[in-house]
């Protein structure tokens, strides 16, 4: 078996600014990975997060460490024990099962044993600004079915108010990234109710969320950077309601596959989440899409110019991307 792995680094433009409680973008920069097997080519992207100490050439050390043994035929099983979960395994991960997908003439879908992507509402980002430019952002969205809503701990009602006035029928997540105290959460409980507000994903940070355990929100919660892989869902079904599940952040489609099946034992409800990233990360994420309550992957809608032949999205629908694209012939 003659196997060959490239990894390089591909910058996307984006057509606006991309602010969260931590800062803001305007370009996303990924690592895009391609394995090459009898004549057939697999690719997979990954988006290094500094939230992790993740940097582009962080992950491009983990696939040149790993490349002896990739090329040698590690499979995808290997790979969890090969490299550390994280945006760089991602992309090897996603890239073996594309590959695999075109070597055995199967979709990804029913390799994994799930449903087949189809459209999927998917949530689409209001980053974090003054409330009269959220108001105008949510404005042209107002008849998506979902809205996801960045806030930071300044006056966030005053932001979510502002959205939900001129955008009264989409369901809502709001999403503080880890910004607010215990006592701003149990505040704003009331509030966010009255609002709609379905979800509060992440309000606290990772590592003051112990006092969630006995809490009981009016809105469900859902734990991001809180937890990512199998072995912390005993303590997230402890805090959370729900889990956003993100390929880079579990290491890949493989370990997110399990992550999802105990998560769901443990009565958690599923959500999958992405980077701004392109068509390439959000594939193989719309497999796992359609056993999710929630979806939130318009990563790509941020790019001035995705890949060609990538997922597309209208009026907050998701549609996959076109054959061969990835995950199938």
């Amino acid at each position: 078996m003659l196997r060959r792995i490239s990894a390089v680094q591909s910058s996307f433009r984006l057509n606006r600014p991309f602010r969260i409680s931590r800062g803001t973008r305007t370009a996303a920069e990924v690592i895009t990975v391609e394995i090459a097997q009898g004549g057939v080519t697999g690719r997979g992207e990954g988006v290094p997060y500094a939230r992790y100490d993740e940097t582009l050439d962080s992950a491009l050390h983990q696939i040149e460490t790993a490349r002896p043994a990739i090329e040698a035929g590690v499979d995808r099983r290997e790979l969890l024990g090969l490299m550390p979960a994280g945006a760089a395994r991602n992309a090897v991960d996603c890239a073996l099962w594309d590959l695999e997908a075109k070597l055995a003439g199967r979709s990804v879908a029913e390799m994994a044993g799930w449903p087949e992507p189809a459209p999927v509402a998917t949530a689409m980002t209001i980053g974090v600004d003054t409330p009269a430019n959220m108001a105008a952002a949510a404005r042209a969205l107002r008849n998506v079915p979902l809205l996801k809503v960045k806030v930071d701990d300044h006056d966030p009602l005053a932001a979510i108010r502002a959205v939900r006035e001129v955008a009264p029928a989409p369901r809502m997540i709001v999403d503080p990234n880890e910004s607010w105290s215990m006592q701003g959460l149990a505040d704003r409980q009331s509030a966010l109710a009255d609002l709609g507000v379905d979800l509060l994903e992440q309000p606290l940070a990772a590592g003051d969320d112990a006092e969630l355990e006995g809490f009981a929100p009016l809105v469900p919660l859902a734990a991001d950077e809180s937890g990512h892989l199998r072995d912390d869902i005993p303590r997230i079904a402890r805090r959370y309601q729900v889990i956003n599940i993100k390929l880079d952040k579990t290491g890949g489609l493989t370990s997110a596959l399990e992550v999802a099946t105990a998560a769901q034992q443990a009565g958690l409800r599923l959500m999958v989440g992405c980077m701004v990233s392109s068509s390439l990360s959000i594939a193989p994420a719309l497999v796992l899409a359609q056993r999710c309550a929630f979806v939130d992957l318009d990563g790509p809608t941020w790019l001035a110019a995705d890949r060609p032949g990538g997922v597309t999205e209208i009026e907050g629908v998701m549609k996959p991307a076109e054959p061969g694209f990835w995950g199938a012939l």
